[in-house]
């Protein structure tokens, strides 16, 4: 009986032991990051491996505006999630970035029922909120989809709430916006705390309670307006300790190291998206956005294998222009160089890291060796690949004195530098400091450990002293010692957190990436045409096109040889074929041109005078020649107001080019030998020394320049013969005096007998006389 009775308390005992490791596991899943901090032995609540090596989550960027398209994007990653969570009878996670931007109510309301709704209950929803890159606050009606999340996680300085953006909501939509927020979908998220963020009048508050009985002390916190704390102070019984969160009057916004203090809204704090897959157990690439249109990766291949510099700049900008107007979802950047131009490597990363704003995923593969400048161009990218002996780092920043000796720059552009290595550490995931520690030598990173959640990271001393506890300062990264720029290869990269494990080489990146075996990925290389366009594109070049075009015009006009009319159309076709290529202007500025030149020609040539098409087509063209050369049309920043400057004083100084050279050539071309006989002058108007140039009937006499007023009116009535054609300008003698002349009609041939029929200031209209 004894041993019966043994048997049966084991047999509990075991079961007890089952249950309980059951209820652990089952924790271990469904545990919000918030519950943290009350667990007992402070261990971070993860999901299970199991969920981390499948990668049941899906990242999901939430654009503005917020319409049917992205809607529907959301929910049917959301509704794949649900699918397969019903099949694998475990939970996912759906991770919405959401940023700044203006959309409608109905829209963002119909999003946010979707999600509270219980067609997804296997499906943690999280709002993620980075920190913008203008720092403003996450405003208006996005907050409402981070409301109908089930988790929120912000960067400790981004900024959410102010619904109204500065005004009280109507109040129907109030209404519709508590319906969602009393689900209760986020326990963090209370109607006082919402109240707040839509209506500035409101005062919200946060109270604790503390009530005494029976020996105990209960305590309870609440968020509250004022109204609801005068019910309390009337109904409860015990303390009440009270914060102010917002007094009345205040915009409603909170940042996310505030909001985690008081404990309210967020479940916790990351700051940047490598963090965020850490709180939840998942690796890095889990939280990478799929952005394939199909199922396997459109890719290009761009390489960059030479020094850094403005037309290698201007070569890759070119070619990420033209995949992405082709479509393609995956770039992959083979970098092997020493590095360049600081200006054009930082330029190049930040062109690369703004493609995950357009759904390109973006990667580097370093076969070699990416230094300097080429090593900040990788850290742009979203993933980095490199052989195991393959080397990163050494950007260091440096300047040419006299003599060809270099040395390091000033510490103001090293600081420059580190801020730019920073920015792109944050956008991307890394750590910071190692970024930090390529350009500066004398920066020691050390591995840090969270006290909380057991991570490991890479911190500088001053940032170890700056988190007042929150990282445990570990061993110093061997490669930062005093005077070294990090570098690392492909092995130590991969181990610090800055690049994926390595590759042996192309063949092995593709299968990494997903890429079929069948598809080649050749890279375009760069040819004299490329350098012909930075060439053109330059300020310089793009000042004499404009001068020598207008000049040739000109010419052209007064010859009507045909030549100088061809230089014309080359120097404006060269204009816009480089800018077209070079990304600046498109077919909409090429046919604008093309309009304003036929409304200036039907100005000249077939509507007489300077009128309404004269001036339209006038404006056309200038409008078309602005445009061509900038990327924008209403400067929003100084960087574009200053670009436009630059336009218009480079177009204005051209103009006046012209105009100086219309009145010089009008007063020495007759001269010129060879181009004089493409004119016709009078008599006179050439020296006596050419006696092959062309000459009207010697026993007339000239009058240079135009008649004076009176004279001018005197014409009027008077006939005379055209002696150029008159298409419809050019020259006719009125007895002995030869006036410039515009012809009412159609074209007149010279020879023909005209009459004077209007003078007006310096204009002479003239039509054909019939012959009776």
């Amino acid at each position: 009986m004894e041993l019966q009775s043994g048997g049966s308390r084991e047999i509990h005992g075991l079961r007890l032991i089952l249950l309980l490791a059951a209820a652990a596991l089952w924790l271990g899943v469904t545990r919000l990051p918030a519950q943290r901090d009350n667990e007992p032995n402070g261990a971070a609540a993860k999901l299970d491996q199991e969920s981390a090596d499948a990668a049941l989550v899906k990242y999901v960027t939430v654009v503005s505006p917020i319409n049917e398209a992205v809607a529907a994007r959301v929910t049917n990653a959301a509704l794949e999630l649900q699918h397969r969570a019903d099949q694998q009878d475990r939970t996912a996670m759906l991770i919405l970035e959401i940023g700044r931007g203006t959309s409608k109510f109905g829209q963002v309301l119909d999003l946010a029922k979707e999600l509270a709704s219980a067609r997804f209950s296997r499906v943690r929803t999280v709002a993620w909120i980075p920190l913008p890159p203008d720092r403003k606050p996450v405003d208006g009606y996005h907050v409402l989809l981070v409301l109908a999340c089930k988790e929120v996680v912000m960067h400790p300085d981004a900024e959410l709430g102010d619904m109204g953006r500065g005004d009280a909501l109507p109040p129907e939509e109030q209404h519709a916006i508590l319906g969602i927020v009393q689900k209760r979908q986020n326990p963090k998220v209370s109607r006082a705390l919402a109240l707040g963020m839509m209506d500035p009048g409101q005062t919200v508050l946060k109270v604790k309670l503390e009530r005494k009985g029976n020996g105990h002390v209960t305590t309870d916190s609440r968020v509250v307006t004022l109204d609801e704390l005068n019910r309390l102070r009337d109904t409860f019984q015990g303390n009440i300790d009270v914060e102010t969160i917002w007094e009345a009057g205040e915009v409603g916004l909170l940042s996310g190291s505030r909001a985690r203090a008081l404990d309210v809204l967020v479940a916790q704090t990351a700051r940047s998206r490598g963090e965020l897959a850490d709180l939840y157990g998942f690796p890095p690439e889990a939280l990478r956005e799929d952005f394939r249109t199909a199922e396997t990766p459109n890719a290009r291949l761009i390489r960059i294998d030479e020094m850094i510099e403005p037309i290698l700049e201007g070569f890759v900008q070119r070619e990420i222009r033209r995949a992405a107007a082709a479509g393609v979802d995956l770039i992959v950047f083979e970098i092997d160089s020493p590095g360049g131009f600081l200006l054009s490597s930082t330029n190049l990363a930040f062109e690369i890291a703004d493609l995950e704003k357009r759904r390109i995923r973006t990667v580097a593969y370093i076969p070699k060796m990416a230094l300097s400048g080429a090593a900040i161009i990788a850290l742009g990218c979203d993933e980095i690949y490199m052989h195991p002996d393959a080397q990163i780092g050494d950007a260091g920043p440096v300047e040419m004195r006299e003599g060809g000796q270099f040395e390091h720059a000033p510490e103001k552009v090293l600081s420059h530098l580190r801020q730019t290595l920073r920015a792109l550490a944050d956008r991307k995931g890394r750590p910071p400091a190692l970024l930090e520690a390529m350009a500066d030598k004398d920066l020691l990173v050390y591995q840090v450990t969270h006290a909380k959640t057991g991570r490991t990271w890479y911190l500088s001393e001053e940032e170890i002293h700056a988190s007042a506890g929150e990282w445990i300062k570990g061993p110093l990264v061997p490669e930062t010692r005093a005077g070294n720029l990090l570098t690392l290869d492909g092995r130590r990269a991969h181990e610090l957190g800055l690049a994926q494990p390595p590759v042996a080489d192309m063949t092995e990146l593709k299968q990494r990436l997903g890429i079929p075996e069948k598809v080649r990925l050749i890279a375009v290389g760069r040819t004299w045409v490329d350098t012909m366009i930075f060439v053109l594109n330059s300020r310089p070049a793009m000042f004499l096109l404009f001068v020598v075009g207008a000049a040739c015009v000109y010419l052209e006009l007064h010859s009507m040889t045909g030549f100088f009319g061809i230089m014309a159309a080359l120097c404006f076709s060269l204009f816009f074929w480089s800018r077209f290529l070079g990304g600046t202007a498109g077919w909409l500025e090429v046919v604008l041109f093309v309009l304003g030149l036929v409304l200036i020609l039907l100005e000249i040539f077939v509507i007489p005078g300077f009128g309404v098409f004269g001036i339209s087509g006038g404006l056309a063209v200038l409008a078309a020649l602005i445009l061509a050369s900038q990327t924008f049309v209403i400067p929003h920043t100084a960087a574009q107001l200053e670009e436009m400057t630059w336009t218009l004083g480079t177009l204005s100084a051209a103009v006046i080019c012209v105009i100086a050279m219309a009145v010089v050539l009008s007063k020495y071309l007759p001269r010129v030998p060879i181009l004089n006989r493409m004119i016709l002058a009078p008599p006179g108007a050439v020296e006596d020394s050419d006696p092959e140039a062309p000459r009207l009937r010697p026993e007339l006499t000239v009058v240079s320049g135009w008649p004076d007023a009176e004279d001018r009116r005197s014409l009027l009535g008077q006939r005379g013969v055209a002696i150029s054609p008159l298409r419809p300008a050019g020259k006719a003698q009125f007895g002995d005096r030869f006036v410039d002349v515009i012809s009412e009609g159609p074209f007149v041939e010279a020879g023909t007998r005209i009459e004077v029929i209007e003078v007006s200031a310096n204009r002479v209209v003239v039509r054909e006389v019939q012959s009776a």
